[in-house]
Parts: structure tokens; C-alpha cells; sequence
């Protein structure tokens, strides 16, 4: 197999078979980039993680002073969970996905960010569909059933309108984030990646659920088409 490219890991899971594939990117100086592909939908790139961090910081930002209690939906490449851990503020962290095979890159340090999330004693991965969490009266720790948290970061969907199954719709609803809001610590927050533009819609939907909602344009260079590209990370609070 060539050097500029290697597929890393396939497996068939129940959302459709699952690729975690590294390239070297000639044009980018040999940039060396992971890559990770859900059926025909591209998942993530290493190449773009501005608004992962960005998820983790402008939800973080919005909290009072203290010890945090934090929930991140959806690991990936794991920069939104990095992201978090690097505010000294973190207490612990819960990281939920529904696939095995990522959080196995994770643990065996296939991916770049593996051994940092591995190795950080405040993270704990969950294995579960982070949307049922959300709907059950048991919420996001096994452990410690009907735990509540400081902040609840999310980044599984494309947008609230653009799912990666159709099942996950309920959770948009008005009475999906009023379940959601059940996990949450008075003043908490929960924060939301989207690929798409701001919709006034779902901003509306979040306005009339919590006590604060915005809905922040997060822009960042896009080396591959040579111009800048953006994205919406939602905040909504307590």
C-alpha cells in the first residue's frame, strides 16, 4: 500500500461499515491527516477541528467558576474531549459513542489524540447511544444513575436537520431538550456542533427550552478548496 495512504481500521457496525483511514496530503506540505467515513457519510477530518475546539470552549466559557462535571456526545478524532480536558476546571469528564471500534482507536492509540484522552484519569469513555441517554430518566453515567452535570457537548449529528439517522430527530424537539435538560446542573450548559448555517428555527427551539440560546459562527481556513469555510456551535444555558 502506498505510503500517502492507509486504511486503518474497517469494521461492519450497526450504523453502517465504519472506515478510519490515514492519508499523507502531498499538497500540504505532506500533511499527515486522519480521516474517518460512516457508510457514504465522510465523518470527520483531522484536517478541520476548529469548531470541535471551539464546541468545547464557547460551552465552557458560558459557566460559572468551579469544578466541572462535563459529558461529551460523540468522540471522533476526539478534539472536542481534548479540547475540554485542557481547562484545568474539568473534574471529570464522560465520553459517550455508540460505536466500540472508536473508542478502540482511542484506548490503543491508533488515532494521534488516543493516548492523551487514555491517559487523562478525569475521562472515562461510555460505550451507549448518547440519545437514549438523553431520553432516560438514568442519564449519562451507569454508575451514577440520574447524575447531573456542569455541561453536556455534542457533536454526532451533520446538523439538527441533516441526521445521521432519522431516529435522532426526536431529540431536536422541544421535548427532547427538555429531557436533556433534566441532566443538567442549575445553570448548566449544553452545547451543540453544527455544519450548517445558524437556523432560527432550532435557535428558537432552544430559546424557549432554556434561559439563554445563541448561535456562534465559528469560521476557519479550508486548505482543500482554498477559501474559508464556517460552521455554528450552539450555546444554550440554564
Amino acid at each position: 500500500m502506498s505510503k500517502d495512504f492507509a486504511e486503518l481500521d474497517f469494521q461492519k457496525t450497526a450504523l453502517g461499515d465504519l472506515t478510519l483511514r490515514r492519508r499523507r496530503m502531498r499538497g500540504l506540505d505532506d500533511l499527515e491527516v486522519y480521516e474517518v467515513i460512516l457508510g457514504d457519510a465522510f465523518l470527520m477530518s483531522s484536517l478541520f477541528h476548529v469548531v470541535e475546539v471551539a464546541l468545547a470552549d464557547l460551552g465552557l466559557a458560558t459557566l460559572d467558576p468551579g469544578s466541572w462535571d462535563v459529558v461529551v456526545g460523540g468522540l471522533g478524532l476526539g478534539y472536542t474531549a481534548v479540547a475540554a480536558l485542557k481547562h484545568p476546571t474539568v473534574r471529570e469528564m464522560i465520553v459517550v459513542d455508540a460505536l466500540q471500534p472508536v473508542i478502540g482507536w482511542h484506548q490503543n492509540g491508533l488515532v494521534p489524540l488516543g493516548p492523551t484522552l487514555s491517559g487523562d484519569p478525569r475521562c472515562r469513555f461510555v460505550l451507549a447511544d448518547f440519545f437514549a441517554l438523553a431520553a432516560s430518566a438514568d442519564g449519562f453515567d451507569p454508575a451514577s444513575p440520574g447524575r447531573r452535570f456542569h455541561a453536556i457537548l455534542l457533536d454526532i449529528d451533520h446538523s439538527p436537520d441533516n441526521l445521521l439517522h432519522e431516529r435522532n430527530g426526536a431529540f431536536y424537539s422541544k421535548a427532547g431538550l427538555r429531557a436533556l435538560t433534566a441532566h443538567l446542573l442549575p445553570g448548566g450548559v449544553f452545547a451543540l456542533w453544527s455544519d450548517d448555517p445558524p437556523d432560527d428555527y432550532f435557535l428558537h427551539v432552544l430559546q424557549a427550552t432554556f434561559t439563554t440560546a445563541e448561535a456562534h459562527v465559528v469560521k476557519f481556513a479550508n486548505p482543500v478548496l482554498d477559501c474559508e469555510s464556517e460552521s455554528t456551535v450552539y450555546v444554550a444555558r440554564l
